[in-house]
């Protein structure tokens, strides 16, 4: 019997992970399946554990359950630790091990797939949410000369600095205006409502990449704002969501995909 995977969450029947880790197993020669998994509102934990009862391996957690899945887990990545969510669980006996690759799939997909140095570049940072704090630790750990975290609340923003010792800076989006930054991404969810947060002009540094979390068919209005603001590169999230999906395939399988050719599958099923 092929070794079971699935993702939790709730919704969970528009999730592309189904179609990625097929590609992964149909490229690395592994004997697994890989479903969705709909958790109705408190039953996160048993639908876990019926999952677990029959011979589930491991799981990808989508929303609303990566901050319960924290206090599910026996044993807590340092990735997971800083995040306080998790996005991956593998199931080992009665360990259940707890990590999330959100940050180092953004990581990835900047340097490897777009060509895009972190180190010793200016990064902001925008929102002050579960998706700008997944990756702020893998962000910190490239060593940028600067990371600005921008957020409309200034109190959200500031506990987040201070959730991670005041490693980066934390203020308004008002507070932007004058500087200039090298690497800015959009991690707010305006862009599902096609909203643009309220930036001030002149941020984006000439040569600069702008990087949208969200993506769908066409630009968001965040990188529509970016390209007229003169960015030189832009790029939506899909990347990064096959880049932390390949980094869940390892943990859990010991074996690391080749994540192009399926970025490259993902883009036309999008655009078809």
């Amino acid at each position: 019997m092929p070794d079971q995977y699935a993702v939790i969450g709730n919704p969970v029947a528009h999730s592309k992970s189904p179609l990625i880790h097929a590609a992964f197993a149909r490229q690395t020669g592994q004997d697994l399946v890989y479903g969705r998994l709909l958790a109705l509102e408190g039953a996160f934990v048993a639908t876990v554990n019926a999952f677990r009862a029959g011979g589930g391996r491991g799981l990808n957690v989508t929303l609303p359950f990566k901050g319960e899945a924290v206090r599910f887990a026996t044993v807590l990545s340092e990735r997971a630790r800083a995040a306080q969510a998790v996005n991956t669980l593998k199931f080992d006996g009665d360990v259940i091990f707890a990590d999330n690759t959100d940050g180092v799939g953004l990581v990835n997909d900047l340097v490897r797939n777009l060509g895009c140095a972190i180190t010793g570049r200016r990064i902001l940072l925008l929102g002050a949410g579960g998706a700008a704090r997944g990756v702020i630790e893998p962000l910190l750990q490239q060593q940028p000369a600067q990371l600005v975290l921008a957020n409309r609340t200034l109190e959200k923003a500031q506990r987040l600095a201070q959730s991670f010792r005041g490693a980066f800076e934390a203020g308004t989006y008002a507070a932007l205006a004058g500087r200039r930054f090298d690497l800015v991404i959009n991690a707010t969810s305006a862009s599902l409502a096609g909203e643009l947060p309220p930036l001030p002009p002149g941020i984006i540094a000439p040569g600069a990449l702008a990087y949208d979390m969200m993506y769908g068919k066409g630009k968001t209005p965040f990188l529509a704002f970016a390209r007229s603001e003169g960015a030189a590169l832009l790029a939506d999230g899909l990347g990064m969501l096959v880049e932390q999906a390949a980094e869940s395939f390892f943990i859990w399988r010991g074996l690391r995909p080749d994540s192009a050719p399926v970025l490259t599958l993902l883009r036309r099923t999008l655009d078809a």
